[in-house]
């Protein structure tokens, strides 16, 4: 039986979906699996909060490989997705994909770059429909600079640490109606060691571990809202020679990922 792999530019339009919003206007179709586990939870009604966990470069066959090292995600998931990634596989782009809903020639990042995308985004879509969305990052980092120029907040620090925290406090105020969170910790230490080193595994278990982290606080302090929640990367890895991990390939190790969700308040 063939497994139904969309591809990571059905995600935006189904995110709005949840919130019954417009999608971005060049964003495509929806992932129709998503939409379905959207209406089973909320019992057709919407989502009035969107939090999305973004690490960065965790791989199928990683967390295949080393279950264990997501075990927080997945025991706290109540679907996992398969979705394969676009080319170049690098995080802009993707990333770019996914809350634009557009493919790379349309959102206008076809390369490892960062510039500002000028299309229709989530951002955008929240915006025009009265919602406040936010971003939590790294400085220098993706997300930090290819969705900049939206009159939305943004919190942009120099550490992973210092972005976990800040969203924590942003679970706590709960003024926003969709956070992109972005921790980039295990992609930096796998380019360094390798997809398997066991430094780069112990980064992956700290992402669980804070996605873990965010839905205990969600489920505690949002009863009144009705939440999805995703962990939700944009690319795969592999190694390669010298013991160092990249990506960029059109290989499953790079493309294929799965996403991670849950729905609370419900």
């Amino acid at each position: 039986m063939k497994e139904n792999r969309a591809s990571i530019d059905s995600i935006c339009s189904a995110l709005c979906y949840a919130l019954g919003i417009e999608p971005p206007r060049q964003a495509n179709a929806p992932d129709e699996r998503l939409k379905k586990f959207i209406d089973e939870k909320f019992s057709d009604k919407k989502a009035d909060r969107i939090f999305m966990y973004n690490p960065d470069a965790v791989a199928e066959w990683i967390v295949e490989k080393y279950p264990q090292f997501i075990s927080e995600v997945t025991s706290r998931s109540q679907i996992e997705l398969p979705y394969r990634s676009v080319m170049p596989c690098v995080t802009p782009v993707c990333y770019g994909t996914i809350y634009t809903g557009a493919l790379p020639d349309v959102h206008g990042i076809k390369a490892y770059a960062k510039p500002v995308i000028k299309i229709d985004t989530i951002f955008d879509a929240l915006i025009r429909a009265g919602k406040k969305p936010v971003i939590v990052a790294v400085n220098g980092c993706s997300m930090s600079k290819i969705y900049l120029e939206r009159d939305m907040d943004y919190f942009i620090f120099d550490t992973y640490e210092e972005v976990n925290a800040k969203a924590a406090q942003l679970i706590v105020e709960d003024k926003y109606d969709f956070y992109a969170v972005y921790n980039g910790n295990y992609d930096s230490t796998m380019h360094k060691f390798g997809p398997e080193a066991p430094i780069a595994l112990a980064e992956l278990k700290a992402n669980s571990r804070q996605f873990g982290t965010f839905a205990e606080m969600i489920s505690n302090l949002w009863k009144d809202h009705r939440t999805l929640a995703g962990f939700v990367m944009d690319h795969g890895c592999h190694e390669i020679d010298g013991g160092c991990g990249s990506h960029g390939l059109d290989m499953p190790e790079d493309m294929n990922i799965r996403h991670y969700y849950s729905a609370f308040g419900v």
